[in-house]
């Protein structure tokens, strides 16, 4: 009999915008080949770029925050699993799971260290070199409260995975490693790929919702791409991503050959074309679904350290890392003009993806501590206690505090409910319209 696994959603995942969202589905590919029954539930609605999980035969369901409805939904299900994806969910329904489903495995897939991401945006802009990032903030409490809460937390970087364990000592028992995860490469498909020569252009491509896509833009326009264009007059920059803000959509110039794509349905679109793929990012965190498509397409990159970071290990980069922007644009001339170096730089990412990135070689490992934490979920937890403290402490706060909201909405609502049949109005419905902001990916 299969098992009801419950993955609760910041938002419906959409692959073919944000790397958050390839994430999610490759999640739920894997635990749909595992065997297990998937109901997705999120308070966010699908967009149009969403995926239809439902012709996957995965069930959707809305939920509501504050909302005693959630409970009832979470015991009638009853799962074994349950995923929360990034640390927000958790907190907002992690205590409303662990009280109803007290059996259920919890883990916590942090997309990326988001107060990492933050520390550095902060360090940036207050023109502070960001290995000097403050990550003692409000922000990392709360994350780290949150994994600690969690029976596993997954992390999709090496480096994270480091950080955690490192600098804030927490346990190697509830974190684990699960990168991206790629199908192999086999020669053929890599043979069949444009050359060299039927290439053309510098691309990039990014969720424009995500601040260090924005930056990444407005820095390559102002510092970089100048330099890049008196070596290469004719050359085009094509920058490709949804939900462009306006400072972006204005960045279009076809004088200087700096053209807003806007938003392409399929990243092969831009990869299997493009010659080199820039990619001048200042903050951020986790892996760059950008550069690990490059390497999938077979297009070299130019980075900064903050975009390779995590992404080769000890193997070549697939392409130039450096962070001065003189130095950033002499690579990707040299890159765009060099043959024998563009092609050592595609090698470089087949080896990457071969070495660091191949499904197989992390679906067992991640199925079979699962299966052992299920097992024996009890010991595990006594072995972190600290998890059921904070558990214990931290989210009875939480508890009462959206007891109270739900109270004070049930009362709005009922105020609300008896003016309408006064003034004999339209019937009142509130709106759970998802409202994007900067932690969505």
């Amino acid at each position: 009999m299969k098992q009801p696994l419950l993955i609760i959603g910041h938002t419906f995942p959409e692959p073919s915008t944000t790397a958050a969202g390839c994430r999610m589905m490759q999640l739920i590919e894997l635990f749909s080949e595992t065997g297990y029954t998937i109901t997705f539930a999120s308070t966010a609605l699908a967009s149009e770029r969403s995926v239809n999980l439902e012709r996957l035969h995965i069930t959707t369901q809305a939920i509501q925050l504050n909302n005693a409805s959630f409970d009832a939904f979470v015991s009638d299900l009853n799962p074994s699993v349950v995923v929360f994806d990034r640390y927000i969910t958790e907190e907002q329904f992690g205590w409303r799971v662990a009280e109803h489903c007290p059996h259920a495995l919890r883990i916590l897939d942090t997309e990326d260290l988001h107060f990492l991401r933050k520390a550095r945006e902060t360090a940036v802009k207050a023109g502070i070199p960001v290995e000097e990032a403050n990550l003692y903030t409000d922000i990392a409490k709360r994350e780290l409260t949150s994994i600690l809460r969690s029976d596993l937390s997954l992390l999709i970087s090496e480096v994270e995975l480091a950080l955690l364990q490192n600098t804030f000592n927490i346990a190697p028992g509830i974190l684990h490693y699960l990168p991206f995860l790629v199908d192999e490469v086999s020669e053929a498909a890599t043979s069949n790929l444009y050359s060299f020569e039927e290439r053309g252009g510098f691309v990039t491509i990014g969720n424009l919702l995500h601040a260090p896509n924005v930056d990444a833009l407005l820095y390559l326009k102002k510092e970089i791409w100048p330099l890049i264009r008196k070596e290469l007059p004719e050359a085009l920059m094509l920058c490709y991503g949804s939900y462009a803000p306006q400072q972006i959509l204005e960045l279009h110039d076809e004088a200087e050959g700096f053209l807003i794509k806007g938003w392409a349905p399929k990243v092969s679109d831009v990869f299997l074309y493009g010659r080199v793929c820039l990619a001048p990012l200042r903050f951020g965190a986790g892996l760059k679904g950008k550069l690990l498509d490059a390497m999938v397409y077979g297009i070299p990159s130019v980075t900064t350290p903050i975009g390779a970071e995590g992404m080769h290990g000890t193997l070549p980069f697939a392409g130039s890392v450096t962070h001065d922007p003189i130095a950033f644009a002499k690579a990707s001339v040299a890159l765009y003009n060099n043959k024998i170096n563009w092609l050592q730089a595609q090698q470089n990412g087949f080896q990457i993806l071969a070495q660091g990135f191949q499904k197989s070689e992390y679906v067992s490992e991640f199925i079979e501590i699962i299966s052992r934490l299920q097992k024996d979920l009890s010991k595990h937890r006594t072995d972190h206690f600290i998890g059921q403290v904070l558990q214990h402490q931290s989210l009875q706060s939480t508890k009462y505090l959206s007891k109270w909201i739900e109270a004070k909405n049930t009362s709005a609502s009922r105020q609300a409910s008896s003016k309408v049949c006064f003034e004999d109005s339209d019937e009142v419905r509130p709106d759970y319209r998802f409202r994007r902001d900067e932690e969505a990916d």
